[in-house]
């Protein structure tokens, strides 16, 4: 399993930030050439990204490359930079349909990236109406990504602490994830000097059952760290839920009691997920 509890935005012109990535606490690092970049900053940041990636040193890191759209001066070119580079996904932005996956899909192809996985921007209306289809396009599809700042935009909505407004198209990307079988990762907060109400937003995309939150500034890591991971009594749990689960299948039955709750098999297959997460980290020493 791979942790991405924790997926920085880091701007490709900033090489001072690509470089102290390296000691940051994260679990997954996108590597940014396009909103966080000024048009006049592209090839630059592009040329930096791919140094950095060469000069090694992120640890176990995930490592994603967001290039610019196709339809961008940039786009072709971010991912010929990139294809062949040691990284684990690309981040295609603002996909709306399936066909623009496809689309994405054979770009990266010609490139030179065949096999690599996607990751995938939602973040318009259209993005979201279609986000089924677009999840379930291809198995190279390895996470949604939602786009919540350009969302708003969008919808001509406000940004609010409690984010009720976005309550319909995050759940909706949610459920379209996982009848997929893929990850998603919530929007970022752009208060981000805010730490109380980043985790309350935390909290929500919790509550709501994405796998991690996009961020924009390292201080955020931790609380992110915290809330879509599991403390040590939900390990503990999770492991008394798995002895008492087998024990259930060996006795021939098909329920079991816990601490005055019904185990079933539904709560094991969950309490295995949290053992797989809180092993991946642990490892990492």
């Amino acid at each position: 399993m791979q942790p991405r509890r924790s997926v920085l935005y880091m701007p490709g012109a900033n090489a001072r930030a690509l470089e102290k990535a390296k000691t940051l606490k994260c679990d997954s690092l996108i590597l940014d050439m396009e909103d966080a970049v000024a048009p006049s900053s592209k090839v630059a940041a592009r040329e930096q990204i791919v140094a950095a990636v060469n000069g090694g040193g992120y640890g176990y890191r995930e490592l994603v490359a967001r290039v610019n759209g196709l339809q961008t001066p940039w786009g072709h070119d971010d991912l010929s930079a990139v294809a062949s580079l040691a990284i684990n996904a690309v981040l295609f932005p603002k996909i709306e349909s399936a066909a623009e996956v496809d689309a994405c899909i054979a770009a990266l192809d010609a490139a030179g990236g065949s096999g690599l996985p996607l990751w995938l921007m939602v973040e318009t209306p259209r993005g979201v109406l279609n986000c089924a289809s677009i999840a379930a396009v291809s198995d190279r599809v390895e996470v949604v990504v939602m786009g919540t700042s350009d969302l708003v935009k969008e919808l001509r909505a406000r940004h609010t602490p409690e984010r009720h407004n976005l309550d319909y198209a995050l759940q909706t990307c949610v459920t379209a994830a996982r009848a997929a079988n893929v990850e998603i990762v919530d929007g970022v907060h752009l208060d981000f000097r805010n730490l109380e109400t980043f985790q309350v937003a935390c909290e929500s995309g919790r509550s709501m059952g994405f796998d991690g939150k996009t961020l924009i500034h390292p201080s955020q890591i931790d609380i992110a760290n915290e809330v879509f991971g599991f403390p040590d009594d939900a390990i503990a749990h999770a492991r008394e839920v798995i002895s008492v689960w087998e024990q259930a299948q060996a006795d021939g039955r098909g329920v079991v009691e816990l601490d005055g709750k019904l185990i079933e098999n539904l709560h094991a297959a969950e309490a295995e997920r949290v053992l797989a997460l809180a092993e991946a980290v642990a490892a990492r020493g």
